[in-house]
């Protein structure tokens, strides 16, 4: 199980960091819609690729983000009855959601979107308005993004197992603290 740990630590990092990384990409997308609207307001001039760009910003930030948003336990939740449960069981709930929906959606998905990001590429697509991109970078983002999720979904489910046999503290409750705090605890209550 320490190996398991190990290998959960090193995906929450490469899940934080990038994380923080598509940080900044926000703040690329404000720029760009800001000039964006600038240029055609003020100087009545545009172009569909600095729309494109926002699109492609937002897609990377919101695809890029899921594992990070899963690590921080931010992702949506309805806990009218599970709220209500015990710690243990609300952890095989988790359990249960991980390896029946989470998992196999994002692995389907990050497969179905390969190929459509491949021929993308292959095909050097382009978009068909004005002045618009290359499409396959965009389509990238969706495999890589789904495959940080699933990552990031295994690392929890090895968390709530480590949870369950008493080795970490509840892995819910990480999040509230920062990630590296939280780790750290969790090594030196594992010893």
């Amino acid at each position: 199980m320490k190996r398991l740990l190990a290998l959960s630590r090193l995906i929450d990092a490469l899940n934080e960091r990038i994380g923080r990384l598509v940080y900044w990409l926000v703040l690329a997308a404000v720029l760009v819609s800001a000039g964006n609207a600038t240029m055609r307001y003020a100087f009545n001039l545009s172009s569909n690729a600095w729309l494109e760009i926002q699109w492609y910003l937002f897609s990377a930030v919101f695809l890029l983000c899921a594992g990070y948003t899963l690590l921080h336990n931010e992702h949506i939740r309805i806990d009218v009855i599970a709220g209500r449960l015990s710690k243990r069981a609300q952890t095989w709930i988790d359990i249960f959601g991980c390896v029946f929906f989470l998992l196999p959606m994002a692995l389907i998905i990050m497969w179905l979107a390969w190929p459509v990001f491949m021929d993308a590429y292959t095909r050097h697509e382009i978009s068909g308005d004005a002045g618009g991109l290359v499409r396959w970078p965009v389509k990238l983002l969706m495999p890589v993004g789904f495959f940080l999720l699933a990552l990031q979904g295994m690392s929890e489910l090895i968390k709530r197992v480590a949870f369950l046999l008493g080795l970490i503290p509840d892995p819910v409750e990480m999040h509230e603290v920062p990630v590296e705090l939280a780790i750290a605890r969790s090594e030196e209550e594992a010893k």
